[in-house]
């Protein structure tokens, strides 16, 4: 099966370990969440992902070949930046055209008709978008490229609630009639976790998650109740954390949802966000 490869990154900015010994593979048509707090590393394994930038150690192959300084593998793959890389001076339609002569595949049909729905202005120059608008012309023109592996790199950055589910349903869509892999890296959990099949998480520099969504949404839950009756619920449990909200605790659990509770409390499936922020919380457990 097609899939990129990446073994044993490591990259350092001076004395900060961006990534330690990061190991994952993306395969072929699937929808991937990389999640991580700021600064866990995903925007340095993004860039050395797509050849923007060089690792300390480690490889990253597409179909067991190398992708660094390889440009027929890397005509394969499409990175939305957070940052715009595209001419400050360029109209938007010109950005379209530029990038069809890099990518052969892009379609323009479709990036105009993307445009229409996300109303971006063909005529504006890039520097005069808005943060928003800034961002859509990334999103459109990532949506466009029709290549196996595309990366979005926070892409819903300065967008409101109406236009975020419009990328969201527009992804779906285009996943829907042209598979393909995407690969969404964003803080916006709870908005992408619909949309996403697997979740990659990131902490520290250390893959600390790599599973499809439904099984980690199966590792969790949480217990609610008299303090009295969590806490002897939860003795023999691994307990992650707890709440206090008037006299009622709730207990946030790793393991499988019980199928049997004493009357007064309540369970429920942790979210993909409240597993997340968990999973990266420095702090010790307090009752």
């Amino acid at each position: 099966m097609s899939s990129i490869e990446v073994k044993n990154l490591s990259k350092s900015y001076g004395s900060t370990q961006a990534l330690n010994q990061v190991s994952v593979n993306f395969e072929k048509d699937k929808i991937y969440g990389l999640l991580g707090r700021n600064g866990a590393g995903k925007t340095t394994l993004l860039n050395i992902i797509t050849n923007r930038l060089f690792a300390d150690s480690g490889e990253v192959l597409l179909d067991g070949k190398p992708i660094m300084e390889n440009d027929c593998v890397l005509s394969n793959i499409y990175m939305m930046s957070e940052k715009c890389l595209f001419p400050e001076k360029m109209r938007v339609k010109d950005v379209f055209k530029w990038t069809s002569q890099f990518y052969p595949s892009f379609n323009m049909d479709y990036a105009l008709s993307l445009s229409s729905k996300f109303e971006l202005d063909l005529k504006k120059k890039r520097d005069s978008l808005s943060t928003g608008y800034g961002s859509i012309i990334k999103l459109v023109t990532a949506m466009s490229v029709n290549v196996p592996y595309v990366f979005f790199d926070e892409p819903v950055l300065g967008l409101d609630a109406n236009y975020r589910d419009l990328f969201y349903r527009l992804l779906i869509e285009k996943y829907s009639e042209r598979p393909f892999t995407a690969v969404v890296s964003t803080h916006l959990i709870d908005e992408v976790s619909p949309v996403i099949e697997h979740v990659v998480m990131i902490d520290k520099g250390h893959i600390i998650k790599d599973e499809p969504i439904e099984s980690i949404l199966s590792q969790g839950y949480t217990i609610t109740g008299p303090a009295n009756a969590v806490d002897l619920y939860v003795a023999d449990k691994d307990v992650m954390s707890y709440d206090m909200l008037g006299g009622l605790k709730t207990a946030y659990v790793s393991g499988k949802v019980p199928s049997e509770l004493p009357d007064n409390l309540e369970v429920t499936k942790m979210d993909l966000q409240k597993m997340f922020i968990k999973m990266t919380n420095d702090k010790e457990v307090s009752k």
